[in-house]
């Protein structure tokens, strides 16, 4: 047996331990450290070597990039058309024009009115004064010489209160589609000829898409007029955008069903139309006005909130009166922005415009205007010249500017 073991050892290679690696233990000497400094600088980018920065406008490669850059600015706009790309400055869009809404009031808290090319929502509860809104704008663009549609998809549409709010019903365009796809492509063409400055929607829970129509009653239709704002307003946003034409929809409000927290109130038509507006305005009265005898309704107090805005700040609100036959009050309008602009003082109850004393309370007051037409005018613009226009009061704000405060209380302040 020991014969045999000596043999199989002489057979077996013997396995022998890896030797470890000895790793250097790093050099702490000066020269060593500057070396490493070296080699860690090589690697980094330098400002004026190769890193992509201008030193001035005298760089060579400052030009050649300002070369690239034009020539294919006009390669896209020989391909695409003139003016698809283009410098902000040069276009003169610094600022989105607006237009007036009819309500003084609701202008301030718009930041100077309804944008132009924009995507415009109002909603509310039923008999809040959404239409009534609607029918000023469109007075307002008619005043300015503009042209404007009700595209009626609601078939409500009462000329003679129209006529008294001051729309122009002789050149008012109105349509009253049979469904949903004929009055947004009719709104779409109209919009697309650049001779339409403003669109009334009215209403978006309205449009009946053309398959629900065709359909029986009591037949599930899962998506349909959502599918259907969602496609239009693709389409439509940007045209209006190129034409200058505001889309102003109004819209219902419907209530979610097994809502025990939060609010359960939800608008028609899908979630596209929140998105792709511009302004979304949320109409609610909040009380009724009552004659100078007290048996009867005469009027509502009406209240609107800024819910969505991206030409001006959000969140704001307005508060104005909606007479019925009559339309919001305009006076009532003027009296309140002077107020609080302080255009117009209010000490006790009597309210004064400089030296004039326009009366004791606010009905007294607003009669003095009503029989001094040329001091309501006055008023009036002083008012509107105070109130910034478009995204300049996003711009005054940024600067730490109030619109609400006039240039001699800013000087004092400062």
């Amino acid at each position: 047996m020991a014969t045999a073991a000596a043999a199989a050892a002489r057979f077996t290679p013997a396995i022998l331990p890896r030797p470890r690696r000895r790793v250097p233990a790093p050099c702490a000497s000066a020269s060593s450290a500057s070396g490493r400094g070296n080699r860690r600088l090589r690697c980094e980018f330098v400002a004026s070597v190769g890193n992509g920065a201008l030193s001035g406008e005298d760089d060579p490669r400052l030009i050649d990039r300002q070369k690239a850059l034009d020539a294919a600015m006009t390669d896209i706009n020989n391909s695409f058309g003139k003016g698809s790309v283009t410098r902000l400055g040069s276009a003169g869009g610094a600022f989105v024009e607006t237009f007036p809404s009819g309500c003084l009031t609701l202008d301030f808290a718009l930041g100077g009115g309804l944008p132009k090319g924009r995507v415009v929502e109002v909603y509310g509860p039923e008999s809040s004064g959404k239409t009534t809104l609607a029918l000023h704008a469109i007075a307002e663009i008619q005043k300015l010489g503009g042209n404007a549609m009700l595209d009626d998809a609601e078939h409500a549409f009462d000329p003679a209160y129209s006529k008294a709010l001051g729309v122009d019903i002789e050149n008012l365009i109105v349509c009253q589609p049979d469904n949903g796809e004929m009055a947004l492509e009719i709104a779409d063409r109209m919009c697309r000829s650049g001779a339409i400055d403003l669109i009334c929607i009215d209403s978006v829970s309205a449009l009946t898409p053309r398959a629900e129509i065709e359909g029986e009653i009591g037949m599930q239709q899962m998506g349909l007029q959502a599918r259907l704002m969602s496609q239009a307003l693709r389409k439509m946003s940007g045209n209006a955008s190129k034409a200058g034409c505001t889309l102003m929809f109004l819209n219902q409000i419907r209530y979610k069903i097994g809502v025990f927290y939060g609010n359960p109130e939800v608008t028609s038509g899908g979630i596209a139309l929140k998105f792709f507006a511009s302004v979304r305005l949320e109409i609610r009265h909040i009380g009724k006005i009552k004659s100078a005898k007290g048996d009867e309704d005469i009027g509502v107090k009406v209240r609107v909130r800024v819910q969505k805005s991206k030409v001006s700040r959000p969140y704001k609100q307005a508060e104005f009166e909606i007479m019925f036959g009559e339309g919001v009050s305009k006076l009532g309008c003027i009296l309140d922005c002077a107020e609080l602009m302080e255009v117009v003082a209010k000490k006790g109850s009597w309210y004064s415009y400089k030296d004039i004393r326009l009366g004791q309370g606010r009905e007294k007051a607003l009669q003095y205007l009503r029989e001094n037409p040329t001091v309501c005018d006055e008023i009036e613009k002083v008012v509107r010249a105070m109130i910034p226009e478009g995204t300049r009061h996003m711009a005054m704000l940024a600067f730490g500017q109030s619109s609400s405060q006039p240039e001699e209380e800013e000087v004092y302040d400062d």
